[in-house]
């Protein structure tokens, strides 16, 4: 199966480097429109929301990622990809992609230097407790019932799914546990 890395911004190399260590993936940056072509799955990385936004248009990426989500193609956004998906973004009248039916807070947990590590279990991904990395990291701060929550921390969504789509607040992408990549993977499959 081939899963793509949006590259025009943030945490690219990293999301391939783990995707590359499962068994059955090619893993594959994606940044003209020809690299979506045939695509089984798309991770929309860590980074500047806003900038990958502006690139989205400018390279004009926008419509073809909103149609792999119309075909059904499992979409996961970490970070900035989590707030790339939001409907609604707190504190703006605008949106990104307009996919994902959540209201997220930009830099949630402030900045840069507030960044910070967790462990957590997250049930429906492993019994085992997951390392998670924090970086100027959004929440979801309202969703719609269709979304399902995969983890709370200090009672702030961090983690959610709806149909095809998945966002994380942390970046899986920053350690070496694959398990959440695992997860991806297995919507992928089952999609």
């Amino acid at each position: 199966m081939t899963i793509g890395v949006l590259d025009l911004q943030g945490g690219v190399r990293e999301h391939l480097h783990l995707l590359s260590q499962i068994s059955n993936v090619r893993a594959l940056s994606v940044k003209k429109k020809e690299d979506f072509n045939n695509l089984d799955g798309l991770i929309l990385p860590g980074g500047e929301s806003t900038t990958i936004s502006k690139l989205l248009n400018i390279f004009e990426l926008k419509d073809i990622i909103i149609n792999l989500n119309k075909e059904e193609i499992p979409i996961w956004g970490t970070c900035a990809g989590m707030i790339l998906l939001a409907k609604e973004i707190a504190g703006t009248s605008t949106s990104h992609l307009n996919l994902m039916d959540i209201k997220v807070k930009r830099n949630a947990y402030g900045n840069q230097l507030a960044s910070f590590k967790s462990k957590k279990v997250i049930p429906k991904i492993s019994k085992k407790e997951l390392p998670l990395v924090f970086i100027r990291a959004p929440y979801i701060t309202n969703k719609n019932k269709k979304v399902k929550t995969l983890l709370k921390l200090d009672g702030k969504i961090v983690a959610a799914e709806q149909d095809n789509l998945l966002a994380t607040a942390f970046h899986p992408e920053l350690t070496t546990d694959l398990r959440v990549h695992k997860y991806f993977v297995n919507k992928v499959k089952a999609d």
